[in-house]
């Protein structure tokens, strides 16, 4: 794979949804390349489709036209199944709401994207022992996410999105359903995650999180505007 290839190309992105027999075009034709361990933060009002090319970058969804080829691989035209092994491999998701589950304690949430990925129990709990302990979380490893702090359990959100040492990190709102404090650790750790080595794209409306990216990519109207 050679470096000057970006890890993200995207190509004359497009996406329609039907909308009371009509088709709604909300991605009118986008291009953009992100190359390995950019730092990017993806910014646009309501309705600026940012979080449709946020599900479609995340091989949640497929564009209605137009090339994505993330690390090499046409990813466009792929059918679920293979979708979804993409994502497992490739992507890391860290999301606003956290998306735990309640009854698992945060090692078996870190290591949750391991069983699907087919790793044999020890390897599965040790890596993700490992990556509580990188996001300052080693004596919470029994603890269930109601017995954490949302500061807490962004951090198991962070571990899990790391445990499978995907190409991309995506982070929508991260930050969302913290104070002030808490996001400003949140993001130091993004940044961390980043000097790492990792590739990171924020979700964000705020300002001063964008503010920390490498770059901003902003969009309106199905468009990327700058």
């Amino acid at each position: 794979m050679e470096h000057n290839n970006p890890l993200i190309a995207l190509r004359g992105i497009r996406r329609s949804f039907p909308m009371g027999g009509e088709m709604l075009e909300v991605l009118k034709g986008i291009d953009l390349d992100i190359v390995r361990n950019e730092y990017i933060a993806l910014m646009g009002p309501s309705g600026s489709g940012k979080s449709t090319l946020m599900n479609l970058l995340g091989c949640l969804d497929t564009p209605t036209s137009g090339r994505y080829v993330l690390n090499g691989q046409d990813v466009s035209a792929m059918s679920d199944n293979e979708l979804a092994e993409v994502r497992n491999r490739e992507i890391g998701f860290v999301f606003q709401t956290f998306n735990l589950l309640p009854r698992s304690t945060a090692l078996e949430n870190v290591a949750l994207p391991l069983v699907y990925a087919g790793v044999g129990k020890e390897e599965r709990l040790e890596r993700a022992r490992n990556m509580l302990g990188m996001v300052g979380l080693s004596d919470r490893t029994d603890h269930r996410p109601n017995q954490l702090s949302g500061g807490q359990r962004q951090r198991v959100a962070v571990a899990r999105a790391l445990v499978n040492n995907p190409s991309i990190i995506l982070a929508d709102e991260p930050t969302g359903n913290l104070d002030t404090k808490t996001s400003i650790e949140i993001m130091g750790l993004v940044r961390e995650i980043h000097e790492a080595g990792n590739t990171i794209i924020v979700v964000t409306h705020e300002e001063d999180i964008a503010a920390l990216a490498r770059r901003v990519v902003r969009m309106r109207d199905g468009l990327i505007e700058s």
